[in-house]
């Protein structure tokens, strides 16, 4: 009978029907789900995730009457941040230009550095794997040790200023850099590259003119997003030396000079808002 046919019947002799297909049961199969290692996982990590959580909590000691109890203090300290001071807006404005500067030259230096090193790490350029293991293995490294600790080992070797915070910056943004297009790059199809080594074309030829252009989309969005990054991370390293618009917040909140400091802290926020739109209008243009 077909499904039309079937469509046409009575309610109760569509049942009939069905249960005559299922057997005279009147019982539904059920079909099979392969998510049971899955589903047993779930509740395992569930449960390490409190137990560490709790196993945290004992290790600090938390002084939760204290926390509690200095909770009302938290209104008080925004109410006194909203009563902005614009005496100081000079010092302001040249900070946050110097805080943006650094963040813009710690990104362009890491973009030429990460193409060139992702270029390495990437398993589809120079088809070499021992050359990709390595170039991987030596910026996961430097990847595993946080920002502000390259900042205060430049801040020894260079002395303290803005060319600390662009040289630490740079080694973090471009480990970053370099595992992200390496990622970009090896999603370009094999097929594509397979072609253009047909035609006898060099490694470096098919990079330039096939994978780093077809990748280009993807640079665009890495870079807009650490470039956010990198900015709020300069505004947090100027309160270690580094310079920029986290020195005079830092320099504000210890002198109690709050409206200094909540002018200069919504500074950071609009322009962190104003780089994210920018950065989301040309992303729209390459797509």
């Amino acid at each position: 009978m077909s499904m039309e046919q079937t469509q046409a019947l009575p309610l109760e002799k569509r049942q009939k029907l069905l249960r005559t297909a299922h057997g005279g049961t009147g019982k539904r199969t059920r079909i099979p789900v392969k998510c049971r290692q899955r589903n047993r996982f779930i509740p395992r990590f569930l449960t390490g995730v409190v137990v560490l959580t709790a196993a945290s909590l004992l290790y600090l000691e938390i002084d939760w009457g204290k926390l509690i109890s200095r909770v009302p203090d938290i209104g008080g300290v925004f109410w006194q941040l909203g009563h902005l001071d614009f005496s100081n807006m000079d010092l302001i404005a040249s900070s946050l230009l110097e805080t943006v500067s650094i963040a813009v030259l710690s990104l362009l230096y890491s973009l030429l550095l990460g193409i060139v090193f992702g270029m390495l790490a990437a398993r589809n350029v120079f088809r070499l794997p021992w050359l990709s293991v390595l170039t991987q293995s030596f910026f996961t490294f430097l990847r595993a040790v946080p920002t502000p600790v390259w900042v205060l080992l430049m801040l020894v070797c260079l002395g303290m200023g803005a060319e600390a915070g662009v040289a630490g910056l740079c080694v973090h943004t471009t480990a970053f850099f370099t595992k992200s297009f390496a990622q970009s790059f090896e999603s370009i199809p094999d097929e594509t590259v397979e072609a253009l080594e047909a035609t006898g074309a060099s490694r470096l030829s098919i990079f330039f003119n096939a994978i780093l252009p077809a990748a280009l989309s993807q640079i665009v969005a890495w870079a807009g997003m650490r470039l956010e990054t990198n900015f709020s991370e300069c505004a947090i390293l100027g309160m270690v030396g580094a310079g920029g618009i986290g020195y005079v917040i830092s320099n504000s909140l210890q002198g109690y000079d709050y409206g200094t400091a909540g002018v200069a802290i919504l500074l950071v926020f609009l322009v962190a808002y104003l780089i994210e739109r920018m950065f989301v209008r040309i992303k729209k243009r390459f797509y």
